[in-house]
């Protein structure tokens, strides 16, 4: 079920994860920014949860993309 994670290229998975990890840079990242917004409760338009997922869907997919590298060494495959 996994295997296009498998197969899509690691090096874009990493551009991809910093690029929206970090845009835009100034005046903060709508990472940081909408993070900080859940952590206060203030997370309640779908704009800023859409943007939420935007911005860390990558980062997730980055994550379990190395887990599933690291498992696969592990086991020998």
């Amino acid at each position: 079920m996994m295997g296009w994670l498998d197969r899509f290229p690691r090096v874009w998975l990493v551009v991809i994860a910093l690029y929206l990890g970090v845009a835009p840079i100034l005046p903060e990242p709508h990472l940081v920014e909408k993070l900080r917004m859940l952590s206060q409760g203030t997370l309640v338009k779908p704009l800023d949860i859409f943007d939420l997922l935007l911005h860390s869907v990558p980062l997730a997919l980055l994550a379990v993309r190395l887990w599933r590298d690291a498992q696969r060494r592990r086991s020998g495959h």
